[in-house]
């Protein structure tokens, strides 16, 4: 690694886009430096408690923002190595082929991204391969095509999914197995690193058996000799040269130390919400609303999705283990009725008293909390929220984050979860009680003692978008700012549009993508 402070590459950030693009460009020989702000996430029992995870948030930043009315807001999100992912589901979805065009919407238009899936497409092959997705292709109705199989068979279906399953699909439905980046081998589980446990889904995994940006993006990277890792390494600000057209040194505080380190060239990954700040806070005389914004987008335009978790009460227990194995599409571009999209039903990982306890809903009739969850399914619904400029990360005079978000495009999400409450009232399977085993549909608040929904932060993007017009975006469809030479973005940021499903393995591919362009630079 080089001793002196000038690389041949700076990414600012290890998850899913920094963590994936220091994977790629490790095996070129260029000198590479990652900088983390956080740390590496203890490997400690804590990793597996509901308790320390769910109702204290031990991992979880202390850092306090601000809504658009200077409240504070306590943001659930990770500072450590890997990122959003040491935490994440692994939910390992494509967007579709069709979320890169325009999309009519009930609320509006989504639009067009400078790039077409087929561009994308190789990468998110890659992205699978990399982070090791379960899948089986041809289920899922909505699924755009794919150049070769999921790498790993889909994970199976415990008793009560699988019945679920039957249930939508004689009602019409085609249910899937969700893809997951976990590294689990069914057929030999005693030599499976995953042992399929109920701590997967917003939990750090103790024996790094969850496909995160650490496991197999970072720690894989650091095995070359040319990349090198800084953690509680927070960016300050970037510094431009005169002329204003390059980023000339990245200013970073570390153990109440300051120091500038520069590249040839600078990538910014630091999640949507704190890329825009880094970009905003750096504004200087040639920039003097933040680096890369001329257009005046940076910061705006901020989409986490509509999100729900609701929650189906059975009379019969429910006592799946692993239960983030099955998902819908079938009303993601809308239905017979319905001419709108209204998004993607799937599952969070099982619910217990303890993690409800946190953020209790409301109680089905002569249940406890941890009857409740003993006899629920946990769904979670997402549904597109449309890019407005006037959702957006801003700084206020201390140069603390302030975060200006209204939901908006509703209807549809409304409407999914009609669609969900009609499919629980036809189940089955309930060979005791029929269809009267179904309690009812109940919301788990996803304000856990915060005034920020959970969801608009872990799907964070679309802040610093890329385009063809300098006039209406940040970067361009490489994803370099289009007012400097040597500056990249390689998170959530670059999204025109956020779609229905999970962020991360777009986010993953496109890193790919970006780390192809720049190995070309490079050379």
């Amino acid at each position: 690694m080089s001793s002196d402070r000038h690389y041949d590459v700076i990414i600012i950030g290890t998850g899913a886009g920094g963590g994936t693009l220091a994977r790629k460009l490790a095996p070129t020989g260029k000198s590479v430096l990652l900088l983390e702000r956080g740390d590496y996430v203890p490997r400690e029992k804590d990793n597996w408690s509901t308790r320390a995870v769910n109702v204290q948030g031990k991992y979880q930043t202390r850092d306090v923002w601000r809504d658009r009315q200077g409240k504070p807001l306590h943001p659930h999100t990770n500072y450590c190595v890997g990122g959003n992912t040491k935490f994440y589901g692994a939910a390992l979805f494509r967007l579709r082929r069709e979320d890169f065009c325009p999309v009519r919407h009930h609320g509006g238009i989504s639009p067009a991204w400078p790039i077409a899936y087929d561009e994308l497409e190789p990468y998110y092959t890659q992205a699978e391969h990399i982070y090791q997705v379960h899948g089986q292709r041809g289920e899922d109705p909505t699924e755009p095509p794919a150049s070769g199989p999921y790498p790993h068979p889909a994970v199976s279906h415990e008793p009560r999914i699988q019945q679920l399953a039957d249930d939508f699909a004689a009602a019409g439905l085609r249910p899937f197995h969700t893809p997951l980046g976990v590294q689990l081998d069914e057929r030999n589980p005693h030599a499976s690193k995953c042992i399929r446990c109920n701590t997967c889904d917003g939990f750090p995994c103790l024996v790094y058996a969850k496909s995160d940006a650490q496991v197999l993006g970072v720690d894989p990277a650091l095995e070359y000799p040319n990349v090198g890792l800084m953690t509680n390494a927070y960016v300050e600000r970037l510094e431009t040269s005169e002329s204003g057209r390059e980023v000339a040194g990245v200013v970073v505080r570390q153990n109440g130390a300051t120091a500038t380190y520069s590249a040839d060239v600078v990538v910014v990954s630091c999640g949507a919400i704190n890329s825009a700040a880094l970009l905003l806070r750096s504004a200087n005389d040639r920039h003097q609303r933040g680096l890369a914004n001329g257009s005046d987008v940076v910061g705006r335009h901020y989409m986490g999705h509509v999100n729900s978790v609701l929650m189906a009460v059975s009379k019969c227990p429910n006592p799946v283990v692993f239960q983030k194995t099955l998902s819908v599409n079938d009303f993601y571009f809308g239905s017979d009725d319905w001419e709108y999209p209204m998004g993607h039903i799937s599952f969070v990982g099982k619910l217990d008293g303890v993690t409800l306890s946190a953020g209790a809903p409301a109680i089905a009739p002569g249940f406890t909390l941890d009857l409740m969850a003993n006899h629920s399914l946990d769904f979670w619904l997402t549904s597109e929220d449309l890019p407005d400029p006037e959702n957006r990360v801003t700084l206020d005079r201390e140069g603390n984050i302030v975060l200006s978000y209204q939901p908006n495009n509703e209807e549809g999400h409304r409407r999914l979860t009609a669609r969900l409450k009609d499919l629980m009232k036809r189940q089955s399977k309930c060979a005791v009680h029929g269809h009267d085993c179904h309690q009812g549909l109940f919301s788990r608040n996803l304000f856990v003692g915060q005034r920020i929904p959970l969801a608009g932060v872990a799907h964070q993007n679309g802040t610093i978008r890329c385009g063809n017009d300098p006039k209406t975006s940040a970067l361009d469809r490489n994803c370099k700012a289009h007012e400097l030479d040597n500056l990249y973005v390689v998170d959530g940021s670059f999204f025109p549009s956020s779609g229905a499903v999970n962020p991360a393995l777009t986010i993953m591919a496109n890193a790919l993508r970006v780390g192809d362009h720049l190995i070309g630079r490079l050379a």
